[in-house]
């Protein structure tokens, strides 16, 4: 039995070290993403409209 428990507890505990890894690359994406969206919206913001083209005669 105590085999048996230490197998599990392996196993188990490799379950959490993957599901944390997952958990965290994900939160890590997620802020990447908001920040890339904060930065697009303030550049966006702060550049000057294009002038218009002007038309040839």
């Amino acid at each position: 039995m105590s085999m048996w428990l230490s197998g599990a507890n392996a196993a188990i505990g490799s379950a959490r070290g993957r599901v944390a890894a997952e958990s965290k690359r994900q939160a890590n994406a997620m802020v990447t993403e908001g920040t890339k969206q904060m930065i697009d919206l303030w550049a966006s913001a702060l550049t000057l409209p294009a002038k218009p083209k002007r038309k040839r005669r």
